[in-house]
């Protein structure tokens, strides 16, 4: 599966439980064998049979918090296709990082994480002694999957009770609204050029715009997945490589475009997009397919400033 991040050696003054790790489970074979063989023979990835938490299934993993501690919980998707909701029976998930960037730290009951997503929250061990459900449950899936571990105080004398709690499952709003309540926090992480609330990156114009359209084409009988009708093939020489050390032959730039083609005809190529250095650029995602698709920029980190069309509600200055 998708690799993910582990407990580092962390010096916070929040105590450090081990992440969460949230992955989706065939228990027949590896998951590399299963992804051949659907997809070399021109089928979608079946659905999975459940989710883990930490490699355990229904209750097999436990957090021990001690009672009014404040615990830093770093929680991953690592899953190939299912978005999945975390939640912890009767606590507040206050979010305070994403992918490495300080956030507003907004209050959740629960959240949704997507595919190869990192989220930190603090989690206060403040209600009544005992155990408490660690719940992931999948989203927007033909049916629903759910999973839990253990919240468990130190000195509690009862166990789980109660049915587990609700949350959203096959709505796409709150997952919308969600994702546009994530905001970064401009007076953490550090100076920075200029004096913060001084330089907006909503008030540049840009230079061009860049729409990314995925898609789930055939090629030659087999089922591929795209970008703007380029299905990406690694190279043997690594691309920062053959970059730097100017070895021909690698890729090409251009090799892909910079909106979406008309037309069904995807192909397969080593795709490389060329960009001016500091060249201020708008990038739209585009996503015409009836699945939830997730979206990872190497090395940046990006926030939704709007959705639809309708800019009157974007957020470009809060850039």
């Amino acid at each position: 599966m998708a690799a993910s991040e582990s407990g580092a050696a962390l010096r916070s003054q929040y105590l450090f439980q081990l992440p969460p790790e949230i992955s989706l489970y065939w228990p027949e074979t590896g998951i590399r064998e299963i992804t051949i063989r659907y997809l070399e023979s021109g089928h979608s990835l079946p659905f999975p049979d459940g989710l883990v938490i930490n490699g355990r299934g229904w209750n097999g993993y436990t957090f021990t918090v001690d009672p009014g501690r404040t615990y830093r919980f770093r929680v991953s998707n690592v899953g190939i296709s299912t978005s999945i909701n975390f939640r912890i029976q009767s606590h507040k998930l206050k979010l305070i990082e994403v992918e490495g960037s300080h956030t507003l730290q907004n209050t959740y009951h629960s959240f949704d994480i997507h595919l190869g997503q990192s989220y930190s929250f603090l989690v206060t061990a403040d209600q009544e002694p005992q155990d408490y459900y660690v719940v992931a449950s999948s989203r927007f899936a033909p049916r629903v999957l759910t999973t839990t571990a253990i919240l468990h105080y130190s000195n509690s004398r009862k166990g789980v009770s109660g049915p587990i709690p609700w949350a959203p499952t096959f709505q796409i709003a709150p997952s919308l609204m969600q994702a546009r309540s994530i905001r970064w926090n401009l007076t953490a992480s550090g100076p920075r050029p200029n004096p913060q609330g001084s330089y907006h990156y909503g008030m540049i114009t840009p230079s061009r715009t860049i729409m990314l359209a995925n898609s789930a084409p055939y090629i030659n009988g087999k089922q591929r997945y795209a970008v703007n009708g380029v299905s990406y093939v690694p190279p043997d020489t690594p691309l920062k490589l053959a970059d730097y050390f100017k070895i021909p032959g690698v890729f090409n730039l251009g090799s892909i475009p910079t909106r979406p083609p008309s037309g069904n005809n995807a192909y397969l190529q080593t795709s490389v997009m060329a960009a001016d250095f500091r060249e201020y650029v708008e990038i739209v995602f585009q996503n015409w397919e009836n699945t939830v698709q997730s979206w990872h920029i190497d090395g940046y980190s990006f926030f939704v400033v709007g959705c639809w069309m309708n800019q009157d509600g974007w957020r470009a200055m809060d850039a």
